[in-house]
């Protein structure tokens, strides 16, 4: 009996791709090459089941081109490059890899978080140029984390986890606003209290951006709500690009209307909004929030996962959605 075929559509960790060769007939993109929509289309004829990432846009018009399609196992926590009503709508199953990168990434949000506080990155292009002559009682002064005032928009796992490492380890005051109040338990577990997005934007010291991207949460920062922040604030973006105006963000860093932003996802990635280049008081990353060899194999093994255990055992391990047709 011939194995199901299925599709890797970016470069995985050879050990990951060795699991999936044993239940499947793998054809892996190991260049790691990114395709435009009619490449992946045309390479995904045939297939029963794909392995994505964020750059692989799964819509309509591929479902309606590859009527064989069963499964689509995204390497991420997020999702936005799926339409999942339509995935729904065909019989197809969607997956992501949550939890396993909860605590990695919480780790880098706060690492960002102190990187754009601190001015780390300023402070080093400043070195580096070799414009360092002497000690001066001001040079590269940037806010207090401890004790400061966190605020964090969107309060799910990695939220929680940016939460803990701020009230826990450096006896920050923590607010937060979700599309729903967590529990009284967790609350007091994270120490955070819910407040409006606008009273978060005028008290935070420091806001953390942590929402899922969706249609809703758009320019959830534009220029009305950087204008809400205190001049000291500082803005950090882990979540997904959209969710800021980047170009709003780098007029009001220009401007000194915020005092600085960590950003590891931006709009049109890997493209970057050429004004952010240009203001020195932000600190930017190619999205590496997840990035660990111990976290990315998880993801990677999560997502591989998905695929065998819809196909050896009719069921995903982590589905986004649940589906009538198209069964194993």
């Amino acid at each position: 009996m011939s194995k199901p075929s299925i599709l890797v559509a970016r470069a995985i960790f050879p050990e990951v791709l060795q699991s999936l060769a044993q239940v499947f007939e793998v054809e892996s993109n190991q260049a790691d090459e990114v395709w435009s929509a009619a490449e992946l289309n045309r390479r995904m004829q045939g297939k029963v089941g794909a392995l994505t990432t964020g750059s692989e846009r799964i819509d309509a018009a591929l479902l309606q081109a590859n009527p064989q399609l069963r499964i689509v196992a995204n390497m991420a926590v997020g999702f936005n490059n799926f339409d999942v009503p339509a995935m729904t709508a065909a019989g197809v199953v969607a997956s992501n890899t949550p939890d396993v990168l909860t605590e990695t990434t919480a780790d880098f949000g706060f690492a960002l978080l102190m990187a754009t506080a601190r001015r780390v990155t300023e402070s080093e292009h400043f070195l580096r140029a070799g414009l360092w002559t002497k000690w001066s009682y001001d040079m590269f002064a940037g806010a207090e984390v401890h004790g400061a005032t966190l605020g964090i928009i969107g309060m799910g796992r990695i939220g929680q986890g940016i939460a803990r490492r701020g009230a826990h380890g450096f006896g920050m005051k923590v607010i937060y606003h979700n599309r729903s109040r967590l529990s009284a338990e967790l609350e007091a577990e994270c120490k955070a209290t819910y407040v409006s997005k606008e009273e978060l934007l005028k008290t935070a010291d420091h806001v953390v951006l942590v929402v899922p991207y969706s249609a809703e949460s758009h320019h959830t920062i534009g220029a009305a709500e950087l204008a809400q922040m205190k001049p000291s604030a500082t803005l950090v973006n882990i979540a997904r690009g959209g969710i800021v105006d980047d170009g709003a963000l780098a007029q009001a860093l220009a401007a000194k209307q915020i005092a600085a932003a960590g950003i590891d996802v931006f709009e049109g990635e890997p493209s970057v909004h050429p004004d952010l280049l240009k203001v020195p008081n932000v600190v930017l990353t190619p999205h590496i929030a997840s990035a660990t060899i111990q976290t990315r194999r998880a993801m990677a093994q999560l997502a591989a996962d998905n695929l065998i255990g819809f196909f050896t055992q009719g069921q995903a391990v982590t589905p986004l959605n649940t589906v009538t047709g198209r069964a194993a």
